[in-house]
């Protein structure tokens, strides 16, 4: 198995990025402490003017204090999910100092997946009466649970108004997907929030990439950066040992994505110092679908 893909930071940063406009109305607390021991929520938004309507759609539910409980791609939001949320908004009301500071009903839960969550929706409805309605494509409104809550299936949210939440996924298209993000996101490569998000991204659907068929010039630039950070961070790790190493560290860095890498692979390339061969294995690295192909186009 490769590195597993780190939805979550990259999550954070898209939530920040989706509500860019109004940041400077919202405190976003990632990860927040509720108690003592390692018990966190994903992403706690408090707003700072408690009266202020936010306009995204996403976050017009919102009251003052705002728990948010993210699953990325391959997980489900569960009857676990929402009860996790639940209890972290009873923890939140109940650990203050003076009595009723963070009152009730100024919590509201949002549960953000990709999939829709049919058994959890079933729950809501049998168990607690629930009444489930849909104001907005992808946003699904629940009354009756113990605090307001929201869910929604990033599938299902307009690209437009999300460019960023709908399509923090696997199996996007170039056409009207990565397209949209390489405009979205020229100009801000050197923005932490958007390099974050981005680098997750390309990372998830680099299949693209290696296909090869119809990538126009800005995603080649993407992929282009990919490749260069990659060889950025080897060439930091290596530094002491020169260009060499960090440049076969970059390679390792990428071909770590697609699985685990043979030992006696790993040391052909550490032990190669010829740099016009390390830069052939490098572009090889960038384009090979799996290890396999890469070992064939490097004659490894």
């Amino acid at each position: 198995m490769g590195k597993p893909l780190q939805w979550h930071p990259a999550f954070q940063a898209v939530l920040q990025i989706e509500f860019a406009d109004e940041a400077p109305y919202l405190q976003f607390l990632k990860e927040y402490n509720l108690a003592d021991g390692p018990l966190r929520a994903d992403t706690l938004i408090i707003k700072k003017e408690p009266g202020r309507c936010i306009q995204k759609k996403i976050g017009q539910i919102f009251r003052r204090f705002n728990i948010v409980e993210y699953k990325g791609p391959g997980e489900s939001l569960s009857v676990r999910t929402y009860y996790q949320a639940a209890g972290y908004a009873s923890i939140l009301q109940a650990r203050t100092d003076r009595e009723n500071a963070v009152p009730p009903d100024e919590i509201t839960l949002t549960l953000v997946g990709n999939r829709y969550p049919r058994k959890l929706f079933t729950f809501l409805k049998e168990f607690y009466g629930a009444r489930i309605h849909c104001p907005y494509p992808g946003i699904y409104y629940v009354e009756g649970a113990a605090f307001p809550l929201q869910i929604v299936i990033q599938r299902e949210l307009p690209g437009e108004e999300n460019v960023w939440l709908s399509r923090l996924r696997r199996g996007l298209k170039i056409q009207g997907d990565v397209d949209v993000l390489a405009r979205a996101y020229r100009g801000r490569e050197q923005e932490p929030l958007y390099s974050a998000a981005m680098d997750l991204i390309i990372r998830a659907n680099w299949k693209i990439y290696k296909e090869g068929k119809n990538v126009c010039d800005a995603l080649n630039e993407l992929f282009a950066d990919k490749i260069q950070d990659s060889w950025n961070r080897g060439l930091q790790k290596g530094e002491q040992e020169g260009e060499a190493k960090g440049r076969a560290l970059a390679i390792l860095d990428l071909l770590e994505d697609m699985g685990q890498i043979p030992g006696s692979l790993r040391k052909n390339i550490l032990g190669q110092t010829d740099m016009n061969i390390l830069s052939q294995w490098l572009k090889a690295a960038a384009a090979a679908p799996s290890l396999e192909d890469f070992r064939k186009a490097a004659k490894l």
